[in-house]
């Protein structure tokens, strides 16, 4: 191909002469005949190394998503998920809740009602009460057990009706899960639902004994109780996922040096749960903004 032209040479291998010039003018520098990066030298609005470390650090520690971290820090959420792709971080449906290390499982086929009150989920969280001046998980098991023999504080039982179609829960912390408990619970649930505009049609549980009580059956009356699979709390997910929500984000999320410590927080949280917290499962909104006669009532 000596003394070709540089447009002959073009035609020759189909690419526009700007492009063999190019190509000729590298050769002839002695440079590498390889693409070379489009990436620029310098980028002066990329994400500072500080901010990056916080959100890899929240995804680590945490095991938040980009919806969770963004609202955190107060950045966009396309800028959380771009710097968790740039470090490969694997998804969080791929992580062991309990240990953060990688387990790949199938995703679930997500199910949502079309309505408010269109379905309830109801559910009872068995939760240790802290023993006056500090719980193991936070001070150890040495000082935690002492001040536990020393008070047994015993349990409380957290219940909960969660509207499958916004998320919006009603919670309250009781001493037990007696019959009589769950019935005087659940009217006042309904009240709550029914004085923001949402009604219960219908009504899944567990098989726990209070459930199948013929007194909750005929409190009941014409609101449809569904079951949930025996040995199969997924049934129920909704719930489920919010008791480990509550578990690791108020429950153990910080230290409490009593029972009343704790449960007096209890209300605040439920409401930024509730009204400010943004949820994944429903694309990042809030369970609030989903309640048509709550929406633009809360600040």
């Amino acid at each position: 191909m000596h003394g070709w032209s540089t447009r002959r040479a073009a035609e020759r291998f189909q690419c526009s002469p700007a492009t063999a010039a190019k190509w000729a003018a590298r050769y002839r520098a002695g440079l590498a005949m390889s693409d070379l990066s489009s990436r620029p030298h310098t980028t002066p609005t990329r994400t500072s190394a500080r901010l990056e470390r916080r959100i890899i650090n929240l995804r680590v520690t945490r095991r938040w998503g980009p919806h969770r971290i963004s609202y955190h820090l107060g950045v966009p959420r396309s800028t959380v998920g771009r710097v968790l792709g740039r470090y490969r971080m694997p998804l969080l449906a791929h992580l062991d809740q309990a240990t953060g290390r990688v387990v790949r499982r199938p995703h679930p086929v997500r199910y949502e009602r079309t309505r408010p009150g269109e379905l309830a989920h109801m559910d009872i969280k068995k939760l240790g009460r802290i023993p006056a001046g500090g719980g193991h998980r936070m001070l150890g098991r040495t000082a935690g057990n002492r001040n536990n023999k020393r008070t047994r504080p015993g349990y409380a039982f957290l219940h909960h009706v969660v509207d499958d179609h916004s998320r919006y829960t009603y919670s309250e912390i009781l001493n037990d899960e007696k019959a009589s408990t769950v019935i005087e619970f659940w009217r006042r649930a309904v009240a709550a639902f029914t004085d923001i505009g949402i009604t219960i049609e219908a009504v899944m549980t567990d098989q726990g004994s209070a459930y199948r009580s013929r007194a909750f059956a005929a409190e009941l009356g014409t609101t449809r109780h569904l079951w949930t699979q025996p040995y199969r709390p997924q049934t129920n997910g909704k719930v489920e996922r919010f008791n480990r929500t509550l578990a690791a984000e108020w429950a153990y999320a910080t230290t409490y040096l009593s029972e009343e410590d704790r449960a007096a927080t209890y209300p605040d949280w439920l409401h930024f749960y509730n009204h400010h917290r943004p949820h994944t499962g429903i694309g990042g909104a809030v369970p609030a903004s989903r309640v048509h006669n709550l929406t633009g009532n809360y600040s």
